[in-house]
């Protein structure tokens, strides 16, 4: 059940947001193996001068919060910030080192899942 908020500037083209979105998902498949039907993703634009990275106004950078269910290894978890920072890089031209990964683990019954149930009682 990943789901990512990602945070960017704004100033983007649709096409460069439809390559980070599907970028994004390719991560994530590639990554953590998890099933594409229960992948989500969303993109928050931040206007530059909301933003201060290192002392520096404006500085260009993304800031990715993944939501999981609990139980994948560190592994995976190390794999799923590469993948992203990559998937960032390839789609706007953010260098990964202005990339940031926050990753919260929920447990099965603090995440709702089709149905309004929550992935302890859908099986998960």
């Amino acid at each position: 059940m990943p789901i990512l908020t990602i945070k960017i500037p704004t100033g983007h083209s649709n096409a460069q947001k439809t390559a980070l979105l599907k970028g994004l998902t390719d991560a994530v498949l590639k990554s953590l193996n998890a099933p594409l039907s229960s992948i989500r993703i969303s993109i928050d634009e931040v206007a530059p001068e909301n933003t201060i990275v290192a002392g520096v106004l404006g500085q260009p950078n993304a800031l990715v919060h993944a939501a999981l269910i609990v139980g994948r290894t560190e592994e995976l978890k190390a794999a799923l910030i590469a993948e992203i920072a990559k998937a960032v890089e390839q789609a706007i031209g953010l260098s990964a080192e202005h990339t940031r990964v926050l990753i919260q683990d929920y447990p099965t019954t603090d995440m709702g899942v089709a149905g309004g149930i929550s992935a302890k009682a859908a099986g998960r």
